[in-house]
């Protein structure tokens, strides 16, 4: 008897702060136009010190995703938590959450790959449920990136870009033909210094020093031409690898949901893969890129919009730093 993992449950939760790209002009040589032409993003969310941690929007994803997969979080048997920004150094996000929903003893492990986080948590929890392990998987991708980006010229490519937010999914083993379809994980640490926040990190004697701090070493770099010629490649490749491991075609794909980057590269992969607007769903204009938590926002939106019926095929795909990518088709 074959188990499959059936995605029963999912849930978002974003800070109310609303901060638009005319709102960053004040600190920048930007501008609106400017922002949306080159990344498609009109605002985005940052959080309130004191009120937002990564743990309890992660908690309030979850809560969301219990509450719609009519699931208790004592039914929970284990949390895989994704993000690149957890709470503290140590311990991982996992255990806080585990906390924040009041649910001891069971496991709770963190995913520290980045934008795709969430699809590498998902393939965990589906080996997980596979085996007969685990029945329920609460998989969660969480984030608080607004403070450590710097809102001036010096941070403007990065800082226009990035948001904070959570997003949740309840799995469930089940006999029946539906749910994970295949998961498919790739990394090449070739590129791993091209999109990076080097400091505070282990390689350096003293962590955090002044000149770090005035150079600019404790803001996140990126290489954008790189990863935008890196990410319109692997991206269509991963799809079409999830695809053809299941005998399927683009036409078959009800909804795509790629990780929220830059709309630019999501219109180029719809155009490469032939993609009708009905097939792709979008939400980075209102919440940049949230890294680790941007694909269950936007499955948890779409889901509420009824962009997802029962028989659906869905497909999620990543591209981040590392250079990290990933896919998951799942029947909905």
């Amino acid at each position: 008897m074959q188990l499959h993992s059936q995605l029963i449950g999912t849930g978002h939760y974003v800070p109310e702060q609303i901060v638009t790209n005319n709102d960053l002009t004040a600190f920048m040589e930007t501008s609106d136009a400017w922002i949306q032409e080159r990344t498609g993003i009109k605002e985005r969310r940052y959080f309130k010190e004191g009120v937002d941690t990564v743990s309890n929007m992660g908690a309030k994803a979850a809560q969301m995703a219990l509450a719609n997969a009519k699931v208790e979080a004592k039914e929970i048997d284990l949390i895989v938590f994704a993000t690149l920004s957890p709470d503290y150094a140590f311990p991982g996000a996992g255990v806080l959450l585990q906390r924040e929903l009041g649910v001891p003893n069971i496991p709770a492990l963190d995913i520290r790959q980045q934008c795709a986080g969430f699809i590498y948590a998902l393939s965990v929890a589906d080996q997980f449920i596979k085996t007969g392990m685990y029945k329920t998987v609460l998989v969660v991708g969480s984030e608080i990136q607004s403070n450590i980006l710097e809102l001036s010229d010096r941070g403007r490519n990065v800082a226009v870009i990035f948001g904070d937010g959570a997003g949740a999914v309840v799995l469930r083993a089940t006999t029946e033909n539906k749910g994970i379809l295949s998961t498919h994980l790739h990394a090449d640490g070739t590129y791993a210094e091209e999109l990076m926040l080097e400091h505070p990190g282990s390689r350096s004697k003293t962590r955090v020093t002044p000149e770090m701090i005035e150079n600019g070493a404790l803001l996140p770099v990126m290489n954008g031409q790189a990863v935008f010629k890196q990410a319109v490649q692997k991206f269509p490749a991963v799809i079409m690898e999830a695809l053809e491991a299941n005998n399927l075609q683009t036409t078959d794909i009800s909804l795509l949901i790629p990780h929220q980057a830059n709309l630019r590269i999501a219109e180029y992969v719809q155009k490469q893969l032939k993609l009708e607007d009905h097939q792709v769903f979008n939400n980075i204009q209102k919440y940049g890129n949230t890294t680790a938590a941007s694909i269950p926002i936007a499955l948890s939106e779409a889901v509420q919009e009824g962009r997802l019926k029962s028989g659906d095929i869905l497909c999620m795909a990543a591209f981040g730093s590392g250079f990290v990518w990933a896919s998951a088709l799942v029947r909905y």
